[in-house]
C-alpha cells in the first residue's frame, strides 16, 4: 500500500489493492489436493519451501525436489516420485496456478469486488519478463495491481523467513525479471528512508493494515454482505479436497431446513446457514495428505483432523460479526455422552443449534464419497444416524432430519 501511494494511485485503485492483497491467496485452496498428490507430501510444507525456490534455475529445482517428494518413504519410492514430478511437475504446476488464480478472481467477484481487485488476484503469478503464469503477460501487459501484489508477496515472505537484509537482496536479484523495475526502485527508496520495515515490525499490525483502507471507500459489514462472504468461504474451505465439494454448502442448506422445520426465527436460521457454511473452515489449516488419505489413520494423524474444530472457533472468534456463531459451528463433531471432539462436552452444554450442525454434517458426510470409503445409500445413513440417536445424537433433530427426507424435503 506504501508503494501504491508513492505511485500516486487514485482512491478507486488503493481500494481495489487493498482488498487484493487481503484475497490474494483465496484460490490457494484449490490446490493443495494436487500438490500433496504430486508430491507425495504435506502440502504445507511444499509450498512453503517451493517460495524459497528459484525454478528458472534447473539445479535448484531439481534439490528442492529431491528434498520434497515422499518424505519418509523408501529410497526407490523417492526416486520413482522425484521422476513422476519431472515428468508431469511443468505442465501440473501450469495448471494447478490457473486454477489458483481463477478461483481466487472467482471469489472475489463472488463477494462483489470491483474487476480491479479481481484482475489483480488472476494475474499475481505473473513475471515482467513474461516467465509467469497463469497467461505468461509480460511488462505493462500485467495489471499494475498485480505487479504490486507480486512485490509485496515476495517481501512478505522473505522477510519473514530471513529478515529484511534477504528480503531486499531477493527483490534486487529479480529486478526486471520477477518485478516492474519502477516498483522496485520505488520499494528501495522506501527503505532507504527507512519506512517499510519499521511499518513490518509495528507490533499491531493488523490494527495499522486496517487504517490503510481509503477512509471514503470502506465497506460496510452489511447481513448481505456477511452472507456472501461465508459462501464464498465456504467455496474456498470445500476446495481443499475432491472428496469435500460443496460440502460445506449442503450442510448449511440442511441445517437450515431443519432449522426453519423446528419453527425458529429468521434470525437463528441466517446464523445456522453462516455456521454451516463456516463450519470446516479449521480444515484449512490440515495437510491434505491427511485430508485426502486413503488409509487408515495414525494416532499422529487422527490429532490432527481433531484439531480443526478448535481451528473453526479461534478463527471465527476474531471476526465480530461471526463472534456469535463461532461455538456453534465449532461443536459439529461434539456428542451427547463426551466421545466427541475438540472438547469433549456433553449434551447440557450443547446447545440446539450446535446438536443440529452436527446431524445435518454427519448426515452430508455419510451421504457422500470419502477417501476411505464410497458414499452410503441414503436408508443405512439413516439407520446409523438413528442407532445413535439419544446416546450420541439429539433425538429431536435425528427424527426432524427423518421426517424431512421421507417428505422428500431434504
Amino acid at each position: 500500500m506504501t508503494v501504491g501511494e508513492r505511485l500516486g494511485l487514485t482512491e478507486e485503485q488503493r481500494s481495489a489493492l487493498f482488498y487484493a492483497l487481503l484475497l490474494k491467496d483465496a484460490g490457494c485452496s484449490s490446490t493443495s489436493s494436487g500438490v500433496a498428490a504430486l508430491f507425495d507430501a504435506d502440502d504445507f510444507e511444499v509450498k512453503k519451501t517451493l517460495k524459497t525456490t528459484d525454478r528458472s534455475r534447473l539445479p535448484e529445482s531439481l534439490l528442492y525436489v529431491a528434498r520434497t517428494v515422499s518424505p519418509g518413504r523408501a529410497l526407490l519410492t523417492r526416486a520413482r516420485r522425484f521422476l513422476a514430478v519431472g515428468i508431469e511437475g511443468r505442465r501440473t504446476n501450469r495448471r494447478l496456478v490457473r486454477i489458483r488464480c481463477e478461483r481466487g478472481a472467482e471469489i472475489a467477484r463472488l463477494i462483489g469486488f470491483p474487476e480491479g481487485t479481481v484482475r489483480a488476484i488472476r494475474s499475481l503469478d505473473e513475471h515482467w519478463d513474461g516467465t509467469g503464469h497463469p497467461d505468461g503477460l509480460r511488462g505493462e501487459e500485467i495489471p499494475l495491481l498485480s505487479r504490486i501484489c507480486k512485490l509485496a508477496q515476495t517481501v512478505d515472505f522473505f522477510y519473514n523467513a530471513f529478515g529484511p537484509v534477504h528480503a531486499e537482496e531477493e527483490v534486487r536479484a529479480h529486478r526486471k525479471e520477477w518485478f516492474d523495475p519502477a516498483l522496485v526502485d520505488v520499494f528501495l527508496a522506501e527503505i532507504r528512508a527507512g519506512s517499510i520495515w519499521k511499518s513490518l515490525a509495528d507490533p499491531d499490525l493488523l490494527h495499522a493494515v486496517s487504517r490503510l483502507e481509503p477512509a471514503d471507500r470502506v465497506l460496510a459489514a452489511t447481513p448481505e454482505r456477511l452472507d456472501l462472504t461465508a459462501r464464498a468461504f465456504a467455496r474456498i474451505i470445500d476446495a481443499k479436497s475432491p472428496f469435500t465439494y460443496r460440502h460445506s454448502e449442503r450442510v448449511a442448506d440442511t441445517a437450515v431446513v431443519m432449522t426453519e422445520y423446528m419453527e425458529f426465527p429468521t434470525s437463528v436460521v441466517r446464523d445456522q446457514r453462516r455456521a454451516g457454511l463456516l463450519h470446516d473452515i479449521g480444515k484449512l489449516g490440515v495437510s491434505n495428505r491427511i485430508l485426502d488419505k486413503s488409509g487408515s489413520l495414525t494416532d499422529a494423524e487422527y490429532a490432527q483432523i481433531k484439531k480443526h474444530p478448535k481451528l473453526t472457533y479461534d478463527t471465527l472468534v476474531r471476526v465480530t460479526p461471526f463472534r456469535g456463531i463461532a461455538d456453534v459451528a465449532a461443536s459439529h463433531h461434539e456428542k451427547l455422552d463426551g466421545t466427541g471432539y475438540h472438547r469433549g462436552i456433553t449434551g447440557d452444554s450443547l446447545s440446539l443449534y450446535s446438536r443440529i450442525l452436527t446431524v445435518a454434517d454427519i448426515f452430508d458426510a455419510l451421504s457422500q464419497d470419502r477417501p476411505y470409503r464410497p458414499a452410503m445409500p441414503l436408508e443405512q445413513v439413516l439407520d446409523i444416524l438413528k442407532k445413535e440417536s439419544g446416546e450420541k445424537l439429539c433425538i429431536r433433530c435425528v427424527d426432524a432430519l427423518d421426517d424431512l427426507v421421507s417428505k422428500g424435503d431434504l
